[in-house]
């Protein structure tokens, strides 16, 4: 059998990589990865697929995680050898629980050179370990075309039984590693500009049959869910309770602050919840969690594809595979019983809002009410308070306005702003990112683009409050509050710091701006989208505990009344 000089296997890969629906490969330099760069140059110049550069390869792996979020088709990154293949874990593994095609190219020496201590050499092989669906060696001068082939089905989940999920081609190159003299790029045939339709989906469903029985049943949209999760909930008579990165929190049945009603819908109210009916994964609130560990309380998963984020037998709903089955468990809504959660969740809404409205400065909940309403067509939203204080504040629409992501498979905050890069670039169309100052600090490296790469239109809404929040939320506000840790909660758990995020910005040529009232930044949120811009909301975290008391206080009484008339 033949051997294949390095670059003559790299131009098979590539093309195997391109007839199977690869658009995008985000590159990090190297030398042993060198045969598959100058072969995706070659692909590039001809007009067959686009090209990204970023140093970071962690950095690179997360714009890849987006471009593929974005599309909706495999996007690909491509790695030298030895640590540059360990920085892709973090996106990897996120790419794993939320099903992502992530195709992971990393370059490898050649058989002879593994174990005698030659530099950059390492195992690579399964370095990924469960969190890939399929992982090959492709030796040093063979022909890579079945093993790309069989990469490209498992990573877009055409095996029976398998969800979507990245991949591993590691990837054996021999020198020579360049050109052979006299090769060249082909004639330009101009950089492609893929455009994958990402626009808001919505959808309808037959109203629920007569013969259904009536229960008391509500609907759960978690992340992922799709509009699926609406149509069910209003051709059923049912309430939404959808979270943002769901993409069904909208319509004539969704109720915004959700996760503080459900207490009053409980086993011990006039009407209690007696079924629920998930759609997607839900994983930003304690009180969903306690209402889906209720034995008294059935529940049903729609799950007609295989998923990444549970291992089966080990959740208590019941998966069913078709909207029939999925009818018949739920029933349809009692005439009053949808009237209650909308009554219910107007007079929660108006007087959360009343709150927020009494706060002089900025706060982490009217910050995410406001970058909800005026999103549009993609919007990110970071982990940890960012996605919750929309998740709290954020007013269902009639219509969705924008496209929803957000990195729920492992809720890291690490990568956030490349993975918002890619969502922007792929999407091609504004995009809006809301997060907190330590995932941006996380990521700061993602603001650095190369010279001569594409911008994307991206505003990036930073909740500065010199730390981490969130933690004040949890039971380690408590124990700061007690004293008797000192200052172990705020050094340990918030990491204060002094950072100037002008000066940041401005070292990546950032656009930046900073506001500290909501009304300045509903005025920052009016100007149009146009490359990369940072609207830094400076605010202060030492009340956010009280106040989150306060909302608690001001909902209570306010839906006790109305349920109680």
């Amino acid at each position: 059998m033949t051997s294949l000089n390095s670059l003559a296997a790299a131009r098979l890969a590539v093309d195997a990589l391109t007839d199977g629906g690869i658009q995008y490969v985000v590159v990090s330099p190297g030398s042993r990865s060198a045969p598959m760069a100058y072969a995706l140059a070659e692909a590039e110049a001809a007009g067959r697929m686009e090209l990204l550069v970023r140093i970071d390869e962690r950095s690179a792996g997360f714009t890849a995680l987006g471009l593929a979020l974005s599309t909706g088709s495999p996007a690909a990154v491509l790695t030298t050898s030895g640590t540059a293949v360990g920085n892709l874990m973090p996106a990897v593994m996120e790419a794993n629980h939320a099903a992502v095609p992530l195709v992971i190219l990393s370059a490898d020496r050649p058989e002879e050179l593994l174990g005698t201590g030659a530099n950059q050499t390492t195992v690579q092989l399964d370095l990924f370990g469960e969190h890939v669906r399929f992982a090959t060696d492709v030796p040093a001068g063979s022909d890579p075309v079945r093993a790309v082939e069989t990469a490209l089905s498992a990573a877009t989940g055409a095996f029976s039984d398998l969800a979507p999920g990245p991949v591993q081609l590691n990837l054996a190159f021999r020198d020579p590693l360049v050109p052979a003299p006299g090769e060249g790029l082909p004639t330009a045939a101009g950089r492609p500009k893929f455009r994958i339709g990402t626009d808001p989906l919505t959808m309808d469903l037959p109203p629920a049959a007569a013969a259904l029985d009536e229960r008391r049943t509500v609907v759960l949209a978690g992340h992922d869910a799709g509009p699926v999760a609406e149509a069910f909930a209003r051709a059923h008579g049912l309430p939404l309770l959808a979270e943002p990165s769901s993409n069904a929190r909208f319509g004539p049945n969704a109720v915004g602050p959700y996760r503080l009603l459900l207490q009053h819908f409980g086993p011990d109210s006039a009407t209690p919840i007696e079924r629920v009916v998930m759609f997607g994964r839900p994983t930003l609130s304690r009180p969903v969690s306690a209402l889906l560990e209720r034995a008294d309380v059935p529940s049903a998963l729609y799950q007609p594809v295989p998923v990444a984020w549970y291992e089966p037998g080990r959740r208590t709903e019941l998966p069913l595979e078709n909207l029939a089955d999925l009818a018949e468990f739920a029933g349809r809504g009692p005439s009053a019983w949808l009237d209650k959660w909308l009554l219910a969740g107007s007079a929660a809404q108006h007087a959360l809002d009343g709150v927020l409205a009494a706060e002089v400065d900025a706060t982490g909940p009217a910050v995410g009410s406001l970058v909800w309403k005026h999103a549009g067509g993609q919007l990110m939203l970071g982990s940890s308070n960012g996605i919750r204080d929309v998740d709290l504040a954020g007013l269902p629409a009639a219509a969705p306005a924008a496209t929803v992501y957000a990195n729920r498979g492992l809720a890291g905050i690490d990568g956030t702003i490349s993975t918002a890069t890619g969502i922007a670039l792929g999407g091609r169309q504004e995009t809006t990112l809301l997060l907190g100052d330590v995932t941006f600090l996380h990521d700061a490296g993602g603001l650095l683009l190369g010279s001569g790469e594409d911008q994307p239109q991206l505003r990036i809404v930073v909740l500065n409050d010199s730390g981490g929040a969130i933690f004040s939320l949890l039971e380690h506000g408590a124990v700061e509050e007690s004293g008797r840790y000192a200052d172990t909660v705020e050094r340990l758990f918030s990491t204060p710091h002094a950072v100037d995020i002008a000066a940041l910005a401005a070292a990546y040529g950032v656009g930046h701006c900073s506001v500290s009232t909501t009304a300045g930044l509903a005025e920052a949120l009016t100007a149009p989208v146009a490359g990369r811009s940072i609207i830094e909301v400076r605010t202060d975290r030492t009340d956010l505990r009280a106040l989150h008391a306060r909302i608690n206080k001001a909902v209570a009484a306010a839906v006790a009344g109305v349920l109680a008339g």
